[in-house]
């Protein structure tokens, strides 16, 4: 009788078993590659990516910019612009809020330049707070706001009005705790830089109530304050208490030509603030006066 490899008496040698997986092993591999496809990403539409690099403050940002719907269906029309800080938390629901808005037509379609930080893995608290905060603080490197605003006059802005269609008379800046402290700052060092401010859960107590004592300043010297201006903060956050404070201080002022809002979104911490306070405040920046 001649016994073959399989006869249940004869072992199957070592090698023989690599000749009869390896196309075994070679299908399965296949099959792993067939079940994990690449799908592709969601991105958003009408929006794009640009980088610029600032001489004033020496950082490269990143600036995510949405354009509206129809944004290329007239050539010869202009559109106003929200300059937005801290782009890269904020920029996809800046997106739905305004497309609900404008939907609802509660406001007109408009621009957002969205700016954050460019680079691989980019420290975002580091940075902002250096470009957020008018005056150096505990964080090391903060205090970069003049340089920041520097930066948003003299090159972000003239560099959106040179490449989009932007309406320069109806100019928006908007941002969220340092966020906030740094569109308060911005209006009171240069008001008219923009038409309407949006200042979310601002950090007032930063650096001994700095942002308190430059509206004194402020206070002294001028009776007007040509804005629009609306802030916003959690029920159920710290920063409520001296943001009430500061608005009470702005209302006993009676600028003129101060067209302002605030809202205490009940219940609400730092950041569950957000979506409300961007609905609410670019619905009042847009309402007619």
């Amino acid at each position: 009788m001649i016994r073959t490899p399989h006869h249940k008496d004869e072992p199957v040698k070592p090698q023989m078993r690599s000749v009869y997986l390896l196309p075994l092993l070679l299908t399965v591999a296949a099959n792993i590659g067939a079940a994990a496809p690449a799908f592709p990403p969601v991105t958003l539409p009408n929006s794009e990516l640009r980088t610029l690099e600032s001489r004033s403050t020496g950082r490269t940002y990143d600036l995510y910019i949405r354009k509206p719907a129809d944004y290329d269906k007239d050539s010869s029309r202009k559109y106003p612009v929200l300059y937005l800080l801290d782009g890269q938390w904020h920029f996809k629901l800046l997106d739905a809020v305004i497309g609900g808005l404008v939907y609802d037509k509660w406001m007109p379609d408009i621009i957002v330049v969205a700016i954050t930080y460019h680079g691989d893995k980019p420290d975002y608290e580091a940075l902002r707070a250096m470009d957020y905060t008018p005056s150096p603080g505990a964080p090391k490197g903060s205090g970069d706001g003049p340089k920041f605003l520097h930066f948003i006059k003299t090159e972000l802005i003239p560099f959106a009005e040179t490449n989009y269609r932007a309406d320069p008379t109806r100019r928006i800046l908007g941002g969220h705790s340092l966020g906030g402290l740094f569109s308060l700052y911005a209006m009171f060092t240069e008001p008219t830089l923009f038409w309407g401010y949006l200042a979310g859960s601002p950090a007032i107590p930063w650096d001994n109530d700095y942002l308190v004592k430059q509206e004194q300043k402020y206070f002294e010297k001028h009776k007007d304050l040509p804005v629009r201006l609306f802030m916003a903060a959690g029920g159920a956050e710290e920063l409520m208490t001296p943001g009430l404070s500061f608005a009470r201080t702005l209302a006993s002022r009676n600028y003129t030509g101060l067209h302002w809002d605030g809202r205490i979104v009940e219940g609400e911490r730092h950041a569950g603030v957000l979506p409300e306070y961007y609905n609410r405040g670019l619905r009042f920046i847009f309402s007619p006066q």
